[in-house]
Parts: structure tokens; C-alpha cells; sequence
């Protein structure tokens, strides 16, 4: 299958197509559909299918048959060989079918069904098949196949009637004999089990022993004459039950050119109706199809998705736009969306039913190319971006401009910049040769080609900002974003990691920006092997601003950094930063009683000099700021 196909999930269709045929043929066919390229058979193939619909619709399902084997026993019949009763039962049925089949379709007539016209074109087997019905069944040739055969086989039952009675004669009044009270055949002839010490005794032929030897099997001599004449008389039913066979098989063998005709013509509507069964399972519709470089959906559904959640697709690409660029969130339904309108596309060029509303309209196509999904490719050592890329290349080289190109995520895989690089660029070349494309993105600068390209329409999916869920629907001639920054928001992400992740991606600085805080980590969990100090976590007694006094001395200071892991205390006193031992050192006043909530503790800390350089630095690089810091400070 060809890959694109593969991509679109084409064969998946094909197979649900499959399960409404019955002949081998016609599921070979359809596992063969492929893309039609002239407009006036796909039209023909549309409207036949549209005809098979009308007919199924108005008169029901046909009366279709496998037709299994049935090419293989013409064969056997044009060969010479002799057909057996069941072989002969299957032509005879499916010359009865076909009967049903050429009535069935007589009645569609009255729908005004072109398909209806099908019907006339069956052979009239009747004869043969009264002929096949009244000789044989699946199983024996009947007794009143021909008045000889009756004959036979009246006579060899009468005499097999007088045997059983002589044999149940003997069996009671020689029963010392017998090693069992039973009568049976063995290689065609009526036994009685005899035990082997008065084999002499009884008088007959022995036919056959037992396992053990101990038992022969005997043919009485009294009914050795009417036995022998009951093998003649079944050598000659057996001689007329094969003339009849001969006879039989000599007609299906003159009759097989009109059989494999009607054979050919069931596999035609076995096709057909398979197609119509499958409009109508996905409730589907023809559309309009011709060569005007134009996409017009109406409605859409992707016929693989639940009708009753799939959301449906409007879209639109007018004679003069060239390719759409379709943006949005993830999750939000780009692929889907870019899969429906290939598949959609692909199934009415193969004259197939589309799942869509009225006024839908589709572009004839010399070619379906496809990059969508991971192009990983494990066996031949490619990595996403390389199989994308080597897919892309492939398109290039192929794509004509009647064809269809549909990529999702062009460019990614790789380093951001040159993958918009790349994807810009591989789009101006599909937009200069004309050629219809359909490319799903997260960039901001294909967004914009897409915004400024000449017959480029940009396109977005639309996102529920309240529920932060998608909607599915494709907004036509809007840009999306992917909202990722804002699902962030909505879910938690702190503010200050958001205000950094703004001015990585957009740049700039959010006026007043102050000194970002960290998020508050959570302590470790983890369980050391050395023994853990005894007493309070000395980083736990003292915050920065706590006024602090220091017990040697009795002089007072304001916390600069608290307890580090030996226990040390940087404490500003008097203008000078020190290091003082947390158990030397004793709480005065907390910070949280001295200053209000968000206190900026440069003022305390800080030099002038120092809050103006760092001021200037926040806002801009300046090679001449200089930050000086003291000794304990570091």
C-alpha cells in the first residue's frame, strides 16, 4: 500500500469496505482501489455508486451469493472431469441466485437506478439449473435421476432386504457359533462375526478378522449367490449414477461461458453494493468532483471517528488559494483535521460515498503526498527530524501541481530557528509550483509567511480559554496561538517562572520588574548514612532581618543570610558584614515584626552605589556598573 494512503489511515476504509462484499474478486478489488484520474470515470464510478445506493435503499439488500469455488468447478467441467453432486448443487445455486439477483434489480428499476440496468444483463440458466436440481442434491444423485437408476437401486434393495432376513435367520439359529448377535459389511459384503475355532464349521468365506484374531468375519455360503448379485447390480448403479454425473457436467461445460459472464457481472454488483452498504453505514453522500483547483467541505466528518462526538469539519480552500496553514494548541484537532481533508479527498477520488453536507466540492488529484506522524525510523537509523526531512524531500521531488500535500508540524524535530527556516522555505516552493497544501505549525514565523504569502490562507483551531479544552472547529483566515503559557497560567504555574518564560519567547521586560523570587522547594526526603546533628536545624533559627544580638560581645545586628550547612550566620553590624556561629548568636526581634511583607532589604544591605549598579544591570547591560561585595558576603 502506498505510504501516504497509510498515512491518511486509506486502508483502514478499505477494510470496513471489505466486510460488506462477499466474492473474493470483489474484495480484491477494493483492496486494489487506488485514486481515479480521469474526471469522467470518477464521475461514472460516483454516480454508480450513487445508483447502488438508491437501489439498496428502495428495495433492500441484494441477493448476493460468495460464489466460492465456482470458477474452479467450470474449470473442472471444461477439463472433462466428472462434477460430484455438491460441486454441480453450487452452479445450480448460483444460477438460482442469479435469477433472484436479475428480479431484484428488475423492481429497482422503479427507482430510476441506472444499476438497474445490470439486471438485463444475466444469461437464463433455468434450464440448467432445473436440470442439476432434479438429478442431484449436495450429497447422492437422486433415485428419479433417470428411470434405470430407480431400477438398480429398487432391485438391489429388495435383495439387500432378503439377505438381512437370511442373516438374522442364521443368527438365531446358529448362534453357538457367532462370537457376537450383530450383522455388518465389511469390504462390501454382509458378515457375521464367527468365533475362529468353529470357522471350518460354519461354512462361508471369511471376508475379515478381528484385532486379536479371535473373531473372523463370514459371509455365509447360503447368501454368497444373492451377494454377488447385488455387487453387479451395484456396478451397474454406480455406471449409471456416472453417466449422469458426465451427462451433468457436460452441460455446466457447455454452459460456461454464460456462467463465468454472470459470475463476472455478480462480482460488478458485489462491488457496488458493497460501496452503497458503506455510504450508508458512515452516512455518507456524492459530492461533486472535476478538475477546478478548489476544496470545498461542507459538514465533514472522518468516517473512522464516532459520529455522534466527531465535531464537523467546514473548510474551504477557493480557486487562487494554494495552501492553508492550520494553527492552534495541541490536542486542539490540527491532525485530524488535516487527515479528514485528505482522506475526504482520496475516498471521493475513488468514487467512494464522502461523509459531508450538500454543496461539498473536491479537486481532482494526480498524487496524495503525506509527513504526518513520527517519521522515526529505528532500522534505518533516522531520527523524527531526519524522517521527516526525508519524507519532505521525497514530496518535493514528486508533487506536481495538481497534487495534494498535506504536512503536519513541518520543521520540527530540530533546533527552532532553522526549523522555521526550513519550513518557510519549503513552503514558498510548494506555494511557486502551485500545488495544493494543507501544513499544521507551532511557529510564529510561519505563521506570518503564512499572513503575507500570496494565496496562503491561515487557518486556526479554536481552544475554550474557560475550560481550557478544545473545540475542534477550524476558524478560516485566523492565526492561533498554542496557548501554552496560558494553560500554564490557568493551571498553577507560578508568576514569576511565567514572567521569565514571556521574556524568553517575546522579549522585553515587564515595566517595574523587580527581583524574581524562587519558589519555595521542598526539603530533601532523603536519609543519610552519617549521623544527622543533633538539636534544631540552625537554618531554621535565624531569617534575614531578625535583629539579633551576639552574646560574647552583647552587640547588636541585623541577619544578612542565615545559618549556611557548618551553622555560620552572616550578621551586618554596624555597617560591616560577619560570620558568626548560630549558637553565638540570640533572636531580639523577628524580621516580620521590624518590616512589612515584601520589604526591599537592599535598602539595609546595600551600598548606594551598589542598588544604582544593580538597577542599571537589571534593566540593561552596562559594561561600566560595577557591584562590590564584601568579604563575607561571598
Amino acid at each position: 500500500m502506498n505510504p501516504h494512503f497509510e498515512a491518511l489511515e486509506f486502508p483502514r476504509i478499505l477494510e470496513q469496505l471489505k466486510e460488506n462484499a462477499l466474492s473474493e474478486k470483489a474484495k480484491q478489488e477494493i483492496g486494489s482501489l487506488s485514486p481515479i484520474l480521469s474526471e469522467d470515470v470518477c464521475r461514472r464510478k460516483m454516480a454508480e455508486t450513487t445508483a447502488a445506493r438508491a437501489v439498496l435503499e428502495g428495495c433492500g439488500s441484494p441477493p448476493l451469493v460468495p460464489m466460492k469455488g465456482l470458477e474452479e468447478i467450470i474449470g473442472l467441467a471444461g477439463a472433462g472431469a466428472m462434477l460430484l453432486p455438491e460441486q454441480l448443487t453450487t452452479v445450480a445455486r448460483f444460477a438460482a441466485a442469479c435469477r433472484r439477483l436479475a428480479a431484484y434489480l428488475k423492481r429497482g428499476e422503479d427507482f430510476g437506478a441506472e444499476i438497474a440496468a445490470y439486471g438485463r444483463g444475466f444469461s437464463d440458466l433455468s434450464a440448467l439449473r432445473q436440470e442439476i436440481e432434479s438429478a442431484v442434491s449436495d450429497e447422492k444423485v437422486y433415485d428419479e435421476a433417470s428411470p434405470v437408476l430407480r431400477g438398480l437401486r429398487r432391485k438391489i434393495e429388495r435383495l439387500e432386504t432378503q439377505i438381512k432376513e437370511k442373516l438374522n435367520h442364521i443368527l438365531q439359529s446358529r448362534k453357538q457359533y457367532l462370537a457376537d448377535s450383530y450383522v455388518s459389511i465389511r469390504s462390501g459384503h454382509y458378515v457375521l462375526p464367527v468365533q475362529r475355532r468353529y470357522q471350518s464349521q460354519f461354512g462361508g468365506t471369511v471376508i475379515d478378522v478381528s484385532g486379536k484374531g479371535t473373531t473372523v468375519f463370514m459371509e455365509p455360503s447360503s447368501i454368497t449367490a444373492m451377494q454377488e448379485e447385488r455387487s453387479g447390480l451395484s456396478v451397474e448403479e454406480d455406471c449409471e449414477t456416472r453417466r449422469i454425473l458426465y451427462t451433468l457436467t457436460a452441460r455446466v461445460a457447455e454452459e460456461a461461458p454464460r456462467l463465468r459472464a454472470d459470475a463476472e457481472l455478480m462480482e460488478v454488483l458485489d462491488l457496488l453494493f458493497a460501496k452503497a452498504k458503506y455510504s450508508a453505514q458512515i452516512g455518507a453522500r456524492p459530492v461533486e468532483i472535476g478538475g477546478e483547483r478548489k476544496i470545498r467541505i461542507v459538514e465533514g466528518r472522518h468516517p473512522l471517528l464516532d459520529r455522534e462526538r466527531c465535531v464537523p469539519l467546514d473548510f474551504t480552500m477557493e480557486a487562487g488559494t494554494v495552501g492553508v496553514v492550520i494553527t492552534g494548541p495541541n490536542t486542539g484537532g490540527k491532525t485530524v483535521a488535516l487527515k479528514t481533508v485528505g482522506l475526504l479527498t482520496l475516498m471521493a477520488q475513488c468514487g467512494l460515498h464522502v461523509p459531508c453536507g450538500e454543496g461539498s466540492y473536491f479537486a481532482m488529484q494526480d498524487g496524495f503526498w503525506c509527513d504526518i506522524g513520527d517519521s522515526q525510523n529505528i532500522s534505518q537509523n533516522l531520527s523524527t527530524f531526519s524522517g521527516h526531512i526525508t519524507n519532505v524531500i521525497g514530496i518535493l521531488n514528486g508533487a506536481s501541481r495538481d497534487s495534494l500535500v498535506l504536512l503536519d508540524e513541518l520543521g520540527s524535530g530540530t533546533d527552532p530557528a532553522e526549523g522555521m527556516g526550513i519550513a518557510v522555505a519549503v513552503l514558498e516552493e510548494l506555494r511557486r509550483r502551485e500545488c495544493m497544501f494543507l501544513v499544521t505549525t507551532h511557529y510564529p514565523q510561519v505563521k506570518s509567511y503564512a499572513e503575507e504569502a500570496e494565496g496562503v490562507l491561515t487557518a486556526r483551531m479554536s481552544f475554550d480559554r474557560e475550560s481550557l479544552r478544545p473545540l475542534y472547529r477550524l476558524e478560516l483566515g485566523k492565526s492561533g496561538e498554542s496557548c501554552a503559557l496560558y494553560i500554564a497560567e490557568r493551571l498553577g504555574l507560578p508568576p514569576q517562572l511565567l514572567r521569565r518564560a514571556r521574556r524568553e519567547v517575546y522579549g522585553g521586560e515587564e515595566n517595574g520588574a523587580a527581583r524574581e523570587e524562587r519558589m519555595k522547594a521542598p526539603k530533601s526526603r532523603l536519609v543519610r548514612t552519617a549521623p544527622l546533628r543533633q538539636g534544631p536545624d540552625p537554618s531554621e533559627k535565624f531569617s534575614m532581618g531578625d535583629s539579633v544580638e551576639l552574646l560574647a560581645t552583647g552587640e547588636t545586628g541585623i541577619v544578612y543570610r542565615p545559618a549556611d550547612d557548618l551553622g555560620d550566620v552572616v550578621v551586618q553590624i554596624k555597617g560591616t558584614k560577619r560570620r558568626v556561629r548560630h549558637n553565638r548568636l540570640r533572636l531580639r526581634v523577628p524580621a516580620a515584626e521590624l518590616y512589612p511583607p515584601d520589604y526591599d532589604f537592599s535598602i539595609i544591605f546595600d551600598t548606594v552605589e551598589n542598588r544604582k549598579a544593580r538597577h542599571t544591570m537589571e534593566r540593561k547591560f552596562d559594561p561600566d556598573a560595577v557591584i562590590t561585595y564584601d568579604a563575607e558576603e561571598t
